[in-house]
């Protein structure tokens, strides 16, 4: 059995989960997801706790047992609780604001960079950190993938949009020659 799939999801104060059949509705103060489980995959409430089966021993079922279980628990843990992406961007010149729904981007280039912001996204811009916080883990994680790709950290002087705690090893450059006189 799968070490993912057979563990238990505990659901927290403030959520409430329906299943039925394979449609699983999560709801908080927060909004509300819903969730198509895949055929072969089924759910049970018991005590506060969500526990995912899979109907036979198959490859298929094998993988798709602990991903039903992490999309299940992550969007529980997003309307509980909520995802947090920081970026952090370093150069000369660099700077970002956001009007309205969209994202403003000097990173640069001879022109400003536009991202439209998605609506169930909050996007605040504080010093020189973007931080993108919302309900769906993976809607927060694409858009951050989305703005850091915009400019990556280069290595030599590490100029770019990182991710908070990212490490970028730097290399050294060109090194002066020195001559030996003969």
């Amino acid at each position: 059995m799968s070490r993912v799939g057979r563990k238990k999801i505990i659901i927290p104060e403030g959520v409430e989960v329906q299943i039925s059949g394979r449609d699983v509705e999560i709801k908080s103060q927060k909004g509300s997801e819903n969730f198509f489980m895949p055929e072969g995959i089924s759910a049970q409430i018991s005590n506060k706790e969500i526990q995912v089966a899979r109907s036979a021993d198959t490859k298929t079922l094998r993988s798709l047992h602990g991903t039903t279980t992490r999309v299940i628990g992550n969007k529980i843990a997003g309307l509980s609780v909520g995802f947090k992406k920081i970026l952090e961007y370093k150069g000369v010149g660099f700077t970002t604001v956001v009007e309205g729904s969209k994202l403003l981007l000097r990173v640069g280039f001879s022109h400003q960079l536009s991202l439209d912001i998605p609506e169930r996204l909050k996007v605040v811009v504080v010093k020189n950190t973007i931080v993108i916080e919302g309900t769906d883990c993976e809607l927060v994680g694409e858009f951050a993938a989305k703005v850091r790709e915009l400019k990556k950290p280069e290595v030599y002087k590490g100029k770019g949009i990182k991710y908070q705690g990212e490490f970028i090893k730097k290399k050294a450059g060109k090194a002066a020659q020195t001559t030996v006189g003969a």
